[in-house]
């Protein structure tokens, strides 16, 4: 795939009909501004902040927006709190709507049909292949993001973290974690 896209690159720069610069322009915009920094930064200010939890629970796009997290697919949001008793997993079955401004790219997988069906029909088995197994008694709840509404998941805070500043817990938090095919790492990953 990474051939062929340089080489795709490579003949449209040839024809004049792609300019490099921009090109890395684009890739540096999701890379660096927009992107799973982002949302992990939403995600350590509920962590750490009760007053912003709350917000984010009452009107998730104003207090994800407060950080200046905007537009490009986010301009319609949810949180999610996962819980002792409930983790929450995020798909959109119709095509692949996902918060750009706090994700950055989805990954390939989250567009493809087989995960877009399975996740609400199978969701402990779709789990269980990105090597997240929870216990029986663990509810889990799907959530169908929308053109008009996109979930970001608050994975729980892990143990031992208490304290932590904002820069430090943001490093636990992952692109999975926030769509809920992941747990944050713990604290020792840091």
């Amino acid at each position: 795939m990474t051939a062929r896209v340089r080489a795709l690159e490579t003949i449209l720069t040839q024809k004049g009909l792609v300019d490099p610069a921009a090109i890395d322009a684009i890739v540096d915009t999701y890379e660096n501004k927009v992107g799973p920094r982002n949302g992990a930064h939403v995600v350590a200010k509920a962590w750490s902040e009760p007053a912003f939890a709350d917000w984010l629970r009452k009107d998730a796009t104003a207090a994800i927006a407060s950080l200046g997290y905007t537009g490009r697919q986010g301009e319609h949001m949810q949180v999610v709190f996962n819980t002792a008793e409930t983790h929450n997993l995020v798909v959109c079955t119709l095509c692949s709507c996902y918060p750009w401004s706090v994700l950055g790219l989805p990954p390939v997988w989250y567009k493809s049909p087989p995960y877009r069906s399975r996740a609400v029909i199978d969701p402990r088995g779709v789990l269980a292949e990105f090597g997240l197994t929870l216990p029986q008694d663990r509810q889990i709840r799907v959530w169908d993001s929308t053109a008009e509404l996109r979930y970001l998941v608050v994975p729980e805070r892990p143990d031992g973290t208490e304290g932590w500043p904002e820069e430090r817990l943001m490093r636990l938090v992952t692109r999975d974690s926030m769509i809920g095919t992941g747990l944050a790492l713990a604290a020792e990953a840091t």
